[in-house]
């Protein structure tokens, strides 16, 4: 049975330094410019590599997927923006996975909270009580289907973010 990863990323730090801006169009924040190339170098060491990066269309989550995409070698082909993922809900996250080509055997997604830790900790009970900015989730699941694996537990699950003070990411399973 083939296993499949999922990479969830929280966008980096944004700014609000302009309040006219509309959410969807804020841009990252110094911490957001320093920490979004640190944490895909991070997940670049674990030997990640992802059939495709999808990110929200956010500017602040677009923003911190051209820096992973930086960072990451072998490149994925290409960063596609998938509008439903911006502040998308558990049940949008879910119904996202479901449609993922099956010949992906690992994808790196950027979204937002509270849909991001809602996902981990409610749906498959890791012990995460927020994802912060820039925090990674990276997950295996048995299944040789996107769809058969997006509700159960992953077997492996692995979660990092700029503040760690190890500099590891944490096993949370």
């Amino acid at each position: 049975m083939a296993d499949k990863h999922l990479i969830l990323v929280r966008h980096a730090k944004s700014s609000w330094t302009d309040p006219r801006l509309p959410d969807h169009d804020r841009p990252l924040n110094a911490r957001g410019m320093r920490n979004a190339p640190l944490m895909g170098a991070r997940v670049q060491a674990l030997g990640i590599l992802a059939d495709a990066l999808i990110t929200s269309s956010a500017l602040r989550a677009r923003t911190t997927a051209e820096h992973f995409l930086d960072a990451l070698d072998p490149t994925p082909a290409k960063l596609r923006v998938e509008w439903d993922l911006y502040h998308a809900d558990v049940a949008t996250w879910l119904a996202f996975m479901e449609t993922l080509p099956d010949t992906w055997s690992s994808v790196m997604a950027f979204g937002h909270n509270p849909g991001l830790t809602e996902l981990a900790a409610d749906v498959w009970d890791l012990p995460v009580n927020n994802v912060p900015t820039c925090g990674v989730l990276c997950l295996t699941f048995t299944g040789p289907t996107w769809k058969e694996t997006a509700t159960r537990h992953p077997v492996t699950a692995l979660f990092d973010y700029p503040k760690n003070p190890s500099n590891l990411p944490e096993v949370l399973r």
